[in-house]
């Protein structure tokens, strides 16, 4: 069994995580979703990922969990919570207008940078859409 965590704030991140788990999940395995409620993020895109997350990933079990503050520290705490063995971020919000213009399409989000080098499992860096 294997449990992997997806912190994850848009349908287009979770797209991606169901695109690098098919093949790979078991009945046996866990995708932990986590959604984090941030201040001028609609709660829709939050509930709308899920919606796709429980479509997507059969099958494995899919287990939701909702935080509340900053993100990169709510993944933290759930990865303690769950003793995940992956964890699953995208490069950024995963929304491809929230990529300011003249920036590249592979720039890190603030919470990925966050995460990576600080967390004791192996992180994916999902890819961005295609803009």
């Amino acid at each position: 069994m294997t449990r992997f965590l997806l912190a994850t704030a848009s349908v287009h991140t979770t797209a991606a995580a169901a695109d690098y788990l098919d093949g790979r999940l078991d009945a046996d395995d866990e995708v932990v979703v986590l959604t984090v409620d941030e201040p001028g993020v609609p709660a829709r895109d939050a509930s709308d990922a899920v919606n796709v997350a429980r479509s997507r990933l059969l099958p494995a079990t899919v287990t939701v969990r909702e935080r509340e503050g900053d993100p990169a520290a709510a993944v933290r705490a759930t990865l303690d919570e769950t003793d995940a063995d992956e964890l699953l971020v995208g490069s950024r919000r995963g929304d491809p207008d929230a990529v300011p213009s003249g920036e590249s399409d592979a720039a890190l989000g603030s919470t990925t940078r966050a995460l990576l080098g600080t967390v004791d499992v192996p992180v994916i860096v999902l890819p961005a859409p295609d803009l």
